[in-house]
């Protein structure tokens, strides 16, 4: 009779930062390197992805979201196919014991290494939504997932130095420090929410998920994972996808001198962001725009916080991950971070 191939940890791991690493630069590093020197030189990395030339986004409708559908699929394909291979590379390939040694404890020591892990990967937050999911199956703490799925977009080296050079320095610091506390700081609440039978629970499905890695093939374990995550998450994304681009001049009625620094108006600007899905430093040339068009500083700065870091999309695409109080929790905690950025833009002058 034959028995279950047991998994090779050497060959998992190395199969695993192949494929990260040689993904990264080929899809992330080496573009935003050469992207740099574009946005030193012209202080600008493009149109915007939400109205291209156009002073305002176009109304609802079926050709609105195909369009934006097809300039956001092209932005960010690759890395979403690499983020669904190191997804589920991570459940099928790595000792579950590693994740849940750096990763799984509740204190502050996991948020920050899941916070630190997050700057190299440099994902929007939808193609960092597989790993997250990745990461949660291998039973990294919720707060840890949390600091790794922010930290991708919110604290991205190559977006922070796109923003220096096109929108000012200050807006740079300003990203940074509060995105520093976003990261760091919900990422360490989360984990404090964490109850004694939620903890129990997670060791006993670490359990179960080192003895499943410890038999059978893991790269027909990979495999099967690969395709069962593709197949949950791909459809409801490309509909979402479709929607959010349909619903542009919805959520952006106006964009111009109208739109002042009124509480009111930062709110929504950070509501809207929250909601809204780009490609990574996506909004680097939408508050570019919305500056040039006379936009307040205010509802700008809060799109820099809130554009980035999630958005309907990715948050539907970690339902099975995350308790619904911790979504709820980031969700709000993203949208009054915007409105404290908008504040801060205005206080010091921008």
């Amino acid at each position: 009779m034959n028995t279950p191939r047991r998994a090779n940890p050497t060959a998992g791991w190395m199969i695993f930062l192949l494929i990260a690493v040689l993904g990264l630069f080929y899809v992330k590093w080496l573009p935003y390197y050469q992207r740099v020197f574009f946005a030193a030189s012209h202080h600008s990395i493009g149109p915007s992805i939400l109205m291209g030339t156009a002073a305002s986004p176009p109304p609802p409708s079926l050709d609105a979201a195909l369009e934006y559908a097809l300039v956001y699929g092209n932005a960010i394909w690759k890395a979403m196919v690499l983020g669904l291979l190191l997804g589920s590379a991570l459940q099928a390939l790595l000792p579950p014991q590693w994740i849940a040694k750096v990763l799984g404890g509740t204190g502050f020591g996991s948020v920050a290494a899941g916070g630190l892990l997050s700057i190299p990967g440099m994902m929007c937050t939808c193609c960092a939504a597989p790993v997250v999911v990745g990461l949660r199956a291998g039973q990294a703490s919720p707060g840890a997932a949390i600091a790794f799925w922010l930290g991708n977009s919110v604290l991205n080296p190559a977006t922070l130095v796109f923003m220096g050079f096109v929108l000012g320095w200050n807006w740079t610091a300003l990203r940074l420090a509060l995105g520093v506390l976003m990261v760091f700081g919900l990422g360490y609440l989360v984990n404090r929410l964490v109850t004694p039978e939620e903890a129990e629970v997670a060791n006993a499905q670490l359990s179960e998920v080192i003895e499943s890695a410890e038999a059978g093939d893991a790269f027909a374990r990979w495999r099967k994972i690969l395709v069962r995550m593709a197949l949950r998450l791909i459809p409801e994304y490309v509909v979402l996808v479709l929607l959010l681009g349909a619903a542009r001049a919805w959520l952006f009625p106006q964009v111009g001198p109208d739109i002042g620094n009124d509480l009111a108006w930062i709110a929504a600007f950070a509501v809207a962001g929250m909601l809204f899905v780009i490609p990574t430093a996506g909004e680097v040339p939408i508050v570019q725009a919305m500056l040039t068009l006379g936009v307040g500083v205010g509802p700008a700065a809060a799109l820099l916080m809130t554009l980035p870091p999630v958005s309907v999309p990715s948050v539907a695409m970690l339902l099975r991950s995350f308790k619904p109080r911790v979504l709820t929790l980031v969700v709000v905690s993203v949208v009054a971070a915007g409105v404290i950025g908008g504040l801060l833009a205005i206080r010091l002058g921008f």
